[in-house]
């Protein structure tokens, strides 16, 4: 029970809403609405990669509509659309140029007219005419507009199945990872630009995330639902990933991904990967947590990092299990110039390792060695791409690494966590942006070398981090801040040069937290179980379990946290984390 409240965490929604379930409820539904006209038109919205053949068969048909129209018939062809969008994508497996397109700007002018004619000719005659797919609302006001919703860890899965392919795109079996990169540099921003412009016009939301349990809400019920999340601390529902060089910990710890090879990944803190998991009056509904961000921005960042930051949620939190399992690769991120120029992106992923849990002398990879040149160092790397090998203990710094360090990773350090490890990464949100420069000599799952980018990561790396500055600026640059009867709070983490402050508490007792004026992300790294308590009856009691990562929204000033259930009268540990 315990594993499922972070494997699967609801959020208890108070407002009273009117849910419905089971395909066959669904349809008697909206055929009572669509009966009270002769002539109805309903514009079924989807966001990318939605199961429209499953909407078809289970929704669509049984309705008994006298015209069906795919919204792709309104749209460009596959290859129009790829010569305008040929600088955004690249040629390059991994990176793109971020978009700024609108989907008005694929709209095909002649067909767009044809299927305007259709859906005139069939009003004029009665009956249900129904419109499916992304850009549905685009060729006239509907009577009804329902949104079919999508997580990208769901949009993720997709892609490696094989099954589906990108928007418009043709592309079903393609590499995933240019698939993922296409989502991320064009498709996403497109479909989340225009489900924000349609918020309005939208009446009914479609969760199909479990394709056997679909369930029909309100927008209105919905939105107010999101209004109560960002007045009560909350965790996502994670994303668990396995990877080549993936451990065992989140396997044994959360009891997930048992028939995986590995896990190395757990997106817990991350709600443009993330869903949310809404809990009205016992029934699930199950969202993309970016949805919260598009509507409570502010409320729940804070005025300081909404003005910074606007709809993006600038933290991220994610575990890397290397236990039992290999390094991770050997890599950079790109620094601020870099990334706006190159990749137009705001911010960087300036980050940092708080380790979780390590044996057999694990180390972590951080800077450079000494005396290190450049020249050699880029000349070794290229020859290593070409199968030569790498001396990493020639050229990279190595610090055996302790449970509870805290390593800083400002961008330009070039670094790596070693196997036999459990990393919380606190960073910044950018997740794409990762040079490797050596992979030691591995191939991926797919039997594909895994991808390095020397020419990206030979801009950006800092020559000057050696291990010198490595030990004397980012090795668990740890003060005490205040401590009291039972408690401790700490400075630790990020560098002074990255926008996240975190703080580490150490308590027996009650402790009282401010927000500092920004949105609140925590982990409970130590104990096995604690309560956060509202100072002024704000919200209910919450409590939280051992590596659980939790977001207390910046409405919330002060709170207070202490341990609980087998904790209770034990000392335990959270890192918080929060914009400066």
């Amino acid at each position: 029970m315990l594993k499922l409240s972070i494997v699967r965490p609801k959020i208890k929604i108070n407002r009273e809403a009117n849910v419905v379930t089971t395909y066959e409820t669904i349809v008697e539904s909206l055929k009572e609405k669509i009966a009270m006209k002769d002539s109805f038109t309903l514009a079924i919205e989807c966001y990318p990669v939605t199961n429209e053949k499953l909407l078809l068969k289970q929704l669509i048909h049984p309705l008994s509509p006298a015209l069906v129209i795919a919204a792709e018939e309104l749209f460009k062809t596959p290859a129009e659309i790829n010569t305008i969008i040929e600088a955004n994508i690249t040629d390059d497996r991994i990176f793109g140029l971020m978009s700024h397109h609108t989907i008005q700007e694929f709209i095909d002018e002649q067909k767009y007219i044809n299927q305007v004619q259709r859906i005139t000719e069939q009003s004029s005659q009665g009956g249900l005419t129904v419109i499916y797919g992304m850009g549905a609302s685009l060729i006239e006001k509907a009577d009804m507009v329902i949104y079919v919703d999508l997580a990208r860890w769901e949009i993720q899965k997709r892609y490696r199945s094989g099954k589906y392919s990108n928007w418009l795109a043709e592309n079903n079996g393609e590499d995933s990872l240019r698939m993922i990169k296409r989502g991320y540099f064009f498709e996403w921003p497109l479909a989340d630009r225009y489900k924000q412009q349609l918020s309005e016009k939208i009446d009914y939301l479609l969760d199909i995330h479990d394709e056997d349990e679909p369930k029909l809400i309100a927008y209105p019920d919905y939105l107010k639902g999101l209004e109560e999340v960002v007045n009560q601390p909350f965790s996502l529902v994670p994303f668990f990933d396995p990877g080549v060089w993936g451990g065992t910990w989140m396997q044994q710890q959360f009891g997930v991904g048992e028939n995986e090879p590995n896990l190395a990944w757990s997106f817990n803190g991350v709600p443009e990967e993330n869903s949310l998991l809404l809990d009205f009056s016992g029934i699930s509904i199950e969202v993309p947590a970016n949805n919260l961000i598009f509507n409570q921005a502010e409320k729940l960042l804070g005025a300081r990092a909404f003005g910074r930051f606007g709809h993006e949620f600038p933290i991220r939190f994610n575990f890397l299990d290397t236990m039992d399992g290999q390094n991770l690769s050997l890599q950079v991120h790109p620094k601020v110039d870099y990334a706006q120029q190159q990749f137009g992106v705001n911010y960087t992923q300036d980050e940092s390792y708080y380790v979780l849990e390590a044996k057999n002398e694990a180390v972590v990879y951080l800077g450079l060695n000494q005396g290190v040149q450049k020249e050699a160092l880029i000349d070794a790397l290229k020859a290593a791409e070409n199968g030569a090998g790498f001396d990493d203990e020639k050229y990279i710094y190595r610090h055996t690494m302790k449970k509870h360090d805290h390593y800083s990773i400002p961008s330009g350090t070039i670094h790596s966590s070693g196997k036999d490890s459990v990393i919380l990464e606190i960073s910044a949100t950018p997740n794409r942006f990762t040079f490797k420069l050596w992979d030691w000599d591995r191939v991926d799952f797919d039997g594909l070398p895994r991808p390095v980018n020397i020419d990206h990561g030979e801009k950006n790396i800092d020559m000057y981090k050696d291990s010198a500055w490595v030990e004397r600026e980012l090795i668990n640059p740890i003060t005490v801040v205040d401590q009291g009867d039972g408690w401790i709070e700490e400075k630790t983490g990020l560098h002074e040069t990255e926008f996240i402050e975190t703080r580490r508490h150490t308590f027996s007792k009650k402790v009282h937290h401010e927000n500092h004026g920004s949105v609140n992300v925590l982990n409970l790294v130590e104990g096995e179980e604690a309560l956060v308590t509202s100072t002024e009856g704000k919200f209910q009691p919450f409590s939280v379990q051992y590596a659980q990562t939790f977001i207390i929204p910046a409405t919330i000033g002060s709170y207070e946290i202490e341990p609980y259930g087998k904790s209770k009268g034990k000392t335990i540990k959270t890192i918080k984390a929060f914009v400066r």
